[in-house]
């Protein structure tokens, strides 16, 4: 029986595939126009775009062609993801080796490196400091048919886990129950406020000067007092839409920490900003508008235009409405906003989040509340 054999360049290309998926969470992107090329995508990387070129390259000039087309299709991928910056590798796999000037052939963002073996891939420097487990997770032996096989199997498990992981974050049908009983505080405290409104303003509105005098708890009591019930309604309802949909996406206890939170450093905004009393939860809703801008950057490749259709346009809007509406504390609200991105950014999204990022985004608001106390006791 004659044995079945693998390809060079197959088996590289398998390779290069495997360890990016498994190793590196690197995902397949449909490139429209392409053949023969495979293009992974983990915008989470310092390296966010990779591009396995099977092409044969046969000379200088076809080489320079490659490079600028993949150029166009790196900056296309940059702007549909609102990427501020987007670093590719541009790996070729078949190229003749009297192309020599290969990884001259360099732009601004992008690393083109040739492949004739494995081996030779592991000593390369660019490889070692962005991808410095590449050297232990590929071996440089020959595959057999069952090792790729084996290499297609690991692969489907990956998709599979991934594919798994989304459809628990998008499909997530459980009862909002955090947000219902959000919704029934703000309520009970309104109607406690029509037996003695004066008594739960005194008590719980947010001040400068009684914050500034040790009462800090006014910084998060004010988000459950309303002037009026045309105020409640409308922060109601926003918190009816927007927060199942927050509170599905990131949890329960990650989606009560950004609403409180983002409505503390809504409440730290007002009293350094403002020198009037301020109640209401808009700074807290504000705070979802910005856990929800966050989740559609982190989700962006898979929610396309997701913050361009649905969540910037609302966010605007309410933005516009709050500067032209006499009465509105706009400070409270982009503070909110401003919180509610921090705080998602230290709590992170599911299957994006990164301990650096949590690391980084915990120091961003330990300065940002320091700063504003500093603000508000020399005010």
């Amino acid at each position: 029986m004659a044995s079945i054999s693998v390809g060079k360049k197959d088996e590289i290309v398998m390779k290069l595939i495997h360890y990016f998926v498994t190793e590196e969470n690197y995902r397949p992107i449909i490139v429209r126009g392409v053949q023969n090329e495979i293009w992974l995508e983990n915008l989470d990387s310092e390296i966010p775009l990779i591009r396995i070129n099977i092409n044969y390259i046969h000379n200088e000039e076809q080489l320079l062609t490659d490079t600028r087309r993949a150029e166009s299709i790196r900056k296309t991928i940059k702007k549909k993801t609102y990427s501020l910056n987007m670093n590719m590798l541009n790996l070729l796999v078949d190229v003749r080796d009297e192309v020599t000037d290969v990884e001259n052939e360099v732009t601004k963002n992008i690393k083109t490196i040739k492949i004739n073996k494995i081996s030779d891939l592991k000593k390369n420097n660019f490889i070692n400091e962005f991808f410095p487990s590449f050297k232990e997770k590929v071996q440089n032996k020959k595959a057999n048919v069952n090792e790729m096989f084996t290499m297609t199997d690991e692969l489907n498990e990956k998709t599979v886990k991934e594919d798994k992981i989304l459809a628990k974050v998008f499909r997530n049908n459980e009862k909002p129950i955090i947000t219902t009983t959000l919704i029934v505080i703000n309520v009970i405290v309104y109607l406690l406020s029509i037996v003695n409104y004066n008594f739960i303003l005194n008590t719980f509105a947010n001040y400068y000067l009684y914050v500034k005098n040790g009462e800090f708890y006014r910084l998060l009591t004010s988000t459950f007092v309303h002037a009026n019930i045309i105020h409640l309604l409308f922060n109601m309802y926003a918190l009816y839409v927007i927060g199942p949909v927050v509170e599905k996406y990131y949890g329960k206890l990650k989606f009560l920490l950004i609403y409180l939170g983002s409505g503390v450093i809504g409440s730290l905004f007002s009293v350094v900003l403002t020198n009037y009393a301020s109640v209401g939860a808009s700074g807290a809703i504000f705070g979802l508008f910005g856990a929800l801008l966050f989740f559609g950057y982190k989700y962006r490749a898979t929610l396309d235009g997701f913050l361009r259709s649905s969540i910037v346009p609302t966010l605007i809007l309410n933005l516009i409405i709050g500067l032209v509406i006499p009465g509105i504390d706009i400070s409270a609200h982009i503070g909110g906003l401003i919180g509610g991105i921090l705080f998602s950014y230290s709590v992170g999204v599911v299957n994006k989040k990164r301990n650096k990022d949590k690391i980084n985004g915990i120091i961003i608001l330990i300065i940002m509340v320091a700063f504003l106390v500093y603000m508000l006791m020399n005010k």
